[in-house]
């Protein structure tokens, strides 16, 4: 793991959670706008072991109490990435929302990644769904 100087390590908040909290690491706040979005910077570079992802996600919290979250949830970082963990922002909320230096903003999560390779086919086992896509459930 690679930090900057200001940054904070990624950090489990409790034994038993399945994210560790991601902090912002600015040089100053940074404001998003109500329907507004902001890449923020983590401070952090990680190496994953090969079969592996680091999941971004966004913080209950955040969501709950100001209608912020991660936009493309989850982001993904794949084993071969390098560079500085950002975490694409986006304030659905009403007000705006600013966001400190060392708040934080996301939870990374670390998960296996199945590989698979596609065979061509001209037709697929049936099921009962069969072809039902959203809402076929009924749920």
């Amino acid at each position: 793991m690679r930090v900057r100087s200001d940054a904070h390590l990624p950090k489990y908040m409790s034994d038993g959670a399945a994210g560790m909290d991601l902090a912002a690491s600015l040089d100053s706040p940074v404001t998003i706008a109500p329907r507004a979005r902001a890449l923020v910077g983590s401070g952090v570079a990680i190496a994953l072991p090969r079969g592996y992802e680091a999941q971004v996600r966004p913080r209950s919290g955040l969501a709950l109490k100001h209608g912020v979250t991660v936009l493309n949830s989850p982001g993904t970082v794949d084993e071969d990435y390098r560079g500085e963990i950002k975490v694409l922002l986006v304030n659905h909320g009403e007000e705006p929302f600013v966001v400190k230096p060392g708040e934080r903003i996301a939870q990374l999560v670390i998960a296996p990644v199945s590989r698979v390779t596609f065979e061509l086919t001209e037709s697929l086992d049936e099921t009962v769904r069969g072809a039902g896509g959203y809402g076929h459930t009924g749920q």
